[in-house]
């Protein structure tokens, strides 16, 4: 492990663990109850629930209360391609590992299982489910030496495939900058997805670089070309669009998103995210 990303795991760490309530990252919960505690019995109340053996002591009638087991399965899917070996600030497959980290010490902190999965034009990896912090920085590691130059991450039969790969009902964080086609609506009526859009100022607003030769991080293709204004507009206008239709394809499905730039602080736009809960 570089020295570089051995820092990163030991302040994400810091973050989850001494920072962060406690509390898991989803809408829905898992099966089974736990008893929680008594309290006098107020109308409305299911008259199954009475206690019993203490309203006979009491001479008041008493309900039970459960809360339900949490035991989530989070499940981190990293779109790994070519397009995250760019940033001005920090390349943004940098960043996808940070993320990452977040996620699986969250779920290891709060004694969920977590599992990170290697997308790319299919699903490359699974990784077993675990509560070890051990399980998770292999995961991390991984996704930070991975070569993602010369592959295309495929958010349409990637999402098909890890439809078919992961069967258990999850918490689902789809991460990679989304620069390309998608479909996540198979995906979203199995598991609560979210998706984690990474990306890079430039990305979004170029400014004009005159004479410049292009290289294609997925396919190595090259282009000289005239980077100026005009091609600034045009581009500007492709980005707009296609962000537009992502953001109907998320709402259309339900599938909260958060955007984090590459000079942002992953930990806090998740806490954000998360309405202060991680």
């Amino acid at each position: 492990m570089n020295k570089r990303l051995k820092t990163l795991l030991i302040k994400t760490k810091r973050q989850v663990f001494s920072e962060m309530i406690g509390n898991n990252p989803s809408l829905f919960h898992g099966e089974g109850y736990d008893f929680s505690e008594l309290r006098e019995y107020q109308i409305g109340d299911d008259i199954r629930k009475i206690d019993w053996t203490i309203t006979a002591k009491l001479q008041k009638p008493y309900v039970k209360l459960f809360h339900e087991e949490r035991e989530l399965h989070v499940v981190a899917a990293c779109m790994m391609g070519g397009s995250l070996f760019f940033g001005t600030h920090r390349i943004k497959q940098e960043v996808v590992a940070e993320v990452a980290a977040i996620l699986g010490y969250s779920a290891v902190k709060n004694g969920d299982l977590f599992t990170g999965a290697v997308v790319t034009k299919s699903v490359e990896n699974v990784e077993r489910a675990t509560k070890r912090l051990f399980g998770v920085n292999r995961f991390v590691e991984s996704i930070d030496a991975m070569r993602v130059l010369g592959r295309e991450a495929d958010y349409v039969d990637g999402a098909r495939q890890l439809f078919r790969r992961i069967k258990r009902r999850s918490v689902l964080f789809v991460i990679g900058d989304f620069l390309a086609p998608l479909d996540l609506g198979l995906l979203s009526k199995r598991h609560e997805v979210i998706a984690v859009i990474v990306r890079d100022r430039f990305e979004e607003h170029p400014r004009p670089l005159g004479q410049v030769h292009l290289v294609d991080p997925e396919n190595g293709s090259t282009l000289q070309t005239h980077f100026g204004q005009r091609s600034v507009e045009k581009y500007r206008a492709h980005i707009i669009a296609s962000d537009k239709a992502l953001y109907h394809h998320l709402h259309r499905h339900r599938i909260r998103f958060v955007k984090i730039y590459t000079d942002d602080d992953p930990f806090g736009k998740l806490i954000k995210l998360f309405g202060g809960r991680v």
